[in-house]
């Protein structure tokens, strides 16, 4: 079986500063880091380092190739990558002393997809398989209607959050995933509780707090505390989280093993600075001591 993931590749262009700068400030940084990251190349790679197959499905543009070749070394089949013109995603990352940041983000060949190339990268799914995307780029109806035709499991992370988003695909998804704060604007803006959604699965992410997994179906929930750790970087966690998830559906883990494995990954994610680059494998879950809160 096999994850396809419609999602963003972007370079995070990490600046240290001695503060945030000010409005028409010049302000000289102390230090330049570059990594991988964009919500669906982090998700990709948790997929993949929970030993699932995974298939990418995206874009970059000038300058992209060590995206895709960071990708390919983390075990993400990266065929389903083409290159388009233009600039690659990127974002622009300021943080101070203090830990805070402020982040300047350009899509650009996230957002330039060709529905027909995005159909065609899912020719070879069967309904074994599961089809992952995010609102990090463009083609997202399409791209689930495709999937939705090949019979595939269609999970859907609503983030960034948008609600006009979440709406438009979701009579085509199984699975919805989301925080907090997102389950509560989607409430407003539907009128429905997650409980109540038209989706067999809704799983919210409660930070410290752990998950919880609604069940609609059935009319069940089921939540999953969180581990005890002491935070460094929460930036990745949540994706690092759904790509373990999915990969644990994907390879035939039941609901509940697959949350408990996805809360494990996202424990030790916090504990690390950085992005796609540092996401935990199965090997950093089998060594580490856990205890639940």
């Amino acid at each position: 079986m096999t994850v396809f993931n419609l999602g963003s590749i972007n370079a995070d262009l990490v600046y240290r500063v001695p503060h945030l700068p000010e409005p028409g400030e010049t302000l000289a940084s102390t230090s330049f880091t570059r990594f991988l990251g964009g919500k669906g190349a982090n998700m990709s790679v948790a997929a993949a380092r929970a030993a699932a197959r995974v298939v990418h499905i995206g874009a970059v543009g000038h300058g992209g190739d060590w995206m895709v070749d960071r990708l390919t070394e983390y075990g993400v089949d990266t065929r389903e990558i083409v290159t388009v013109s233009g600039e690659s995603g990127h974002a622009v990352i300021a943080v101070d002393d203090h830990g805070e940041n402020s982040i300047l983000l350009f899509h650009g060949a996230n957002t330039r997809l060709d529905p027909e190339e995005i159909s065609g990268a899912l020719a070879q799914a069967t309904a074994e398989d599961s089809f992952l995307f995010q609102n990090e780029t463009n083609a997202q109806r399409e791209a689930a209607e495709a999937a939705s035709l090949r019979g595939m499991r269609i999970i859907y992370a609503a983030a960034p959050f948008d609600a006009d988003a979440v709406q438009d695909v979701m009579p085509l998804i199984d699975m919805l995933v989301l925080n907090e704060v997102e389950a509560a604007q989607l409430e407003e803006a539907t009128g429905l509780s997650p409980e109540n959604l038209p989706v067999k699965d809704i799983v919210v992410t409660l930070g410290s707090k752990g998950c919880r997994w609604y069940e609609t179906d059935k009319g069940e929930q089921v939540d999953v505390p969180a581990i005890q750790v002491d935070p460094v970087d929460t930036t990745g966690a949540g994706d690092t989280f759904t790509g373990y998830l999915v990969a644990g559906l994907d390879r035939g883990f039941s609901m509940r093993q697959s949350l408990d494995l996805a809360t494990k990954a996202a424990a030790i994610m916090v504990t690390r600075q950085g992005t796609a680059d540092v996401i935990p494998d199965l090997k950093d879950i089998e060594d580490a001591r856990f205890n639940r809160l």
